[in-house]
């Protein structure tokens, strides 16, 4: 992994930026919040036109702890009064848990999913816990396709969401000849809804940001094998946590980000293959994690002032990490919690997938 120096000129310049700007402000940036949940995920988006979209909500339980943790975020950061969005990658409660609570406390306008099955076989409770879902959402909720967008409002650059995967589907394999395709193995099949997972690519200008839920294995290679509709990106949501059943080689060196950002926690993810493939990246510069992985040994994980939270549970203040793009896509700044110090990045020119 390269280290890479920061001008001068540009610790200064972010010294005089303010780093919760509230949603909608003149800087005209897009802001991204990767919110901690402990484990779960919940990835809240601000668009320069003051837009908001959350991808996933967290477990529900453990006295409100992410649903307030969300709610600070949205309210406190990002001076939000309503999600705009709701995005749920897939039905699995540490991903969901909090889109009913949310919409009750806060307030929801949109929902989008993957569909609603009819039953979950690894989830006892999933029928109470979708029929609060669908109470939620009015039953109005948009099911998403691969190959579907979802309308964000652009400013004077240009600001996009495709979806990639959705229900076990990909995108046509088209582009370029992926070089890493042979990194593709064939993994035993996963008949868990995290195989189902919604994977987004945002584009703001040039930078580019992909998230892919819980996708696992063998549904990465498919995307990505022996064509890459992708491409390349800037900054990519490490997949499941940095679980060993999802970060296939095949698309982790593929897509080839400047930045990584994994939402483990100090127990789940981070595992040790997923660290090791993501320092094969040829054009990363840094890794950040929401947690230290308390059971993996310190030299395998990022820096230690990569790391938002470093303790147990019982310990965390939640801190969150946030990348922020700069009004005309050419550069992006990361930082761990409101005091944090602020990175710069130069987003890279893509060649087209």
């Amino acid at each position: 992994m390269k280290i890479r120096t920061i001008a001068c000129w540009a610790a200064v310049l972010s010294c005089l930026v303010s780093s919760t700007s509230m949603a909608g402000s003149a800087d005209g940036r897009l802001d991204i919040y990767f919110i901690d949940v402990e484990g779960g995920a919940a990835t809240l988006l601000v668009t320069p036109s003051g837009e908001s979209m959350l991808i996933d909500s967290g477990y529900p339980d453990n006295h409100g702890r992410d649903r307030d943790r969300i709610i600070s975020v949205a309210k406190e950061v990002a001076g939000l009064t309503a999600i705009d969005h709701a995005v749920v990658s897939h039905w699995h409660r540490d991903h969901y848990g909090n889109h009913a609570a949310l919409a009750a406390t806060f307030g929801v306008r949109k929902f989008w999913d993957r569909g609603i099955p009819d039953t979950l076989a690894e989830d006892d409770s999933f029928e109470e816990r979708i029929a609060a879902y669908r109470a939620a959402s009015q039953n109005s909720s948009k099911a998403l396709k691969a190959g579907d967008s979802i309308p964000l409002k652009s400013s004077e650059t240009n600001l996009s969401v495709r979806v990639l995967t959705s229900g076990r589907e990909v995108v046509p394999n088209v582009g370029p000849a992926n070089p890493f395709a042979s990194r593709n193995t064939q993994a035993a099949h996963d008949p868990s809804d995290n195989a189902a997972s919604l994977s987004l690519l945002f584009q703001f200008g040039e930078f580019r940001f992909l998230c892919c839920g819980d996708l696992t294995w063998n549904v990465e290679g498919q995307l990505v094998t022996p064509n890459n509709p992708i491409g390349t990106v800037d900054l990519f949501m490490v997949t499941h946590h940095g679980l060993p059943v999802s970060n296939n080689p095949a698309l982790v060196l593929a897509i080839d980000p400047t930045v990584t950002v994994m939402c483990n926690g100090p127990t789940k993810g981070g595992a040790e293959s997923t660290l090791k493939t993501l320092r094969e990246i040829a054009s990363l510069e840094d890794m950040y994690q929401l947690h230290r992985n308390i059971d993996l040994n310190e030299e395998l994980q990022a820096g230690t002032d990569f790391i938002a939270n470093r303790g147990s549970s019982e310990t965390c203040l939640g801190e969150w990490i946030k990348a922020s793009v700069a009004h005309d896509g050419q550069s992006y700044t990361v930082q761990i919690g409101p005091q944090g110090r602020q990175r710069t990045y130069a987003t890279r020119r893509h060649a087209s997938p």
